[in-house]
């Protein structure tokens, strides 16, 4: 069973489904998974140094012959260089969680790399449309991770109406009914993280996926990284939001530190870095600190196997998801799943 819409043809996909690039998460078990399941697997490269990203695109292509992409960070300084780096490898796809400069987007296009920028608002599709996206993903405010207020059953139409583009529907979405309504929006597929994190196929540990699949609840913080981040409502998410001022900047620069040392990413890298993002983000100084704590908090659950010590991001959709299945199993569900939907509605339509 295959669903083809301009996802798939502008991608090589065999199905409209994306995994989205979660920091920590998506790494090259989980994307070439998708990537044989028929789905776009995108690795998540924010947490990756250079040599690092370089390794899992080469482990990727070892385990898949398919299409994959790399997620990246729009604001990074070293982003060209992450550019150049998916050119001599002949990636299919850059994400951008943020939008790319105009110059950023030419060089990949003439590459012959598809650009999928990452957008929350319409007048922010219309802006890279007009710039040379391919195509876009608008995440509504039930997705996990940076979100923002507006629910994608409102900001999806609005973009879909704004823009030429194919538009891909990102937070909320879990299965088959899903993938039916976004493309009764307009939408060419859609994107989902929660519900590829909670797969056979995932390399967190299988304790964080209880914890995963034992909540219901989620919460959107200011107090992680200064931006609105929809993560599981925990114990120390709750500390976090009742901490005071200097206690949280005291955390971030521990954080900020042990980044440093993991990623090798030295002092004066991390200082631009945080100009570019106080500028595009309109942070205040002490945000620009706090955003240190996103990697390591992150990593603490999805790799350390530590939830009591980190945060986890997720989508409201982790209340509704009670199984591991391989994303092989996932991905077929979901369409078989969305054709059937969609038969069923040209039977109702027929009996009138």
């Amino acid at each position: 069973m295959t669903l083809r819409t301009a996802l798939t043809e502008l991608t090589g996909v065999r199905h409209p489904v994306v995994q989205t690039g979660m920091g920590w998460v998506a790494g090259p078990r989980l994307v070439s998974a998708v990537a044989e399941a028929g789905g776009l697997g995108v690795l998540g490269s924010a947490t990756m140094t250079v040599p690092e990203l370089a390794s899992a695109i080469g482990e990727v292509k070892d385990r898949t012959g398919a299409p994959f992409g790399v997620n990246l960070r729009a604001d990074a300084g070293d982003a060209p260089e992450r550019v150049e780096l998916l050119i001599r490898e002949g990636v299919r796809v850059a994400s951008f969680a943020l939008a790319p400069k105009r110059e950023l987007i030419g060089r990949l296009k003439d590459a012959g790399v598809v650009v999928i920028p990452s957008v929350g608002a319409r007048r922010h599709a219309e802006k890279v449309a007009g710039w040379g996206a391919d195509a876009v993903l608008v995440q509504g405010g039930e997705g996990g991770g940076h979100t923002g207020p507006v629910a994608t059953t409102v900001l999806l139409p609005q973009v879909v109406d704004a823009v030429d583009i194919p538009v891909i529907a990102a937070g909320g979405f879990f299965d088959g009914r899903g993938l039916a309504a976004a493309l009764a929006y307009g939408a060419a597929g859609v994107a989902m993280g929660t519900r590829f994190l909670l797969t056979s196929d995932s390399a967190v540990p299988d304790a964080v996926k209880r914890v995963y699949l034992d909540m219901a609840e989620t919460v959107v913080t200011r107090q992680v990284d200064g931006m609105p981040h929809r993560v599981l409502r925990t114990g120390l998410v709750d500390g976090l939001e009742t901490h005071g001022r200097v206690r949280r900047l005291a955390g971030a620069m521990r954080s900020a530190a042990r980044f440093r040392a993991l990623s090798g990413t030295g002092w004066r890298a991390m200082v631009r870095d945080g100009l570019v993002m106080r500028r595009g983000a309109d942070l205040s100084w002490s945000q620009v600190l706090m955003a240190a704590n996103t990697p390591m908090l992150l990593k603490a659950a999805m790799v350390d196997g530590r939830p009591d010590l980190g945060v986890m991001a997720s989508g409201q959709v982790v209340g509704v998801i009670d199984d591991l299945p391989s994303c092989a199993e996932l991905i077929t569900r979901i369409v078989g799943e969305a054709a059937w939907t969609i038969d069923g509605l040209v039977g109702v339509r027929g009996a009138r």
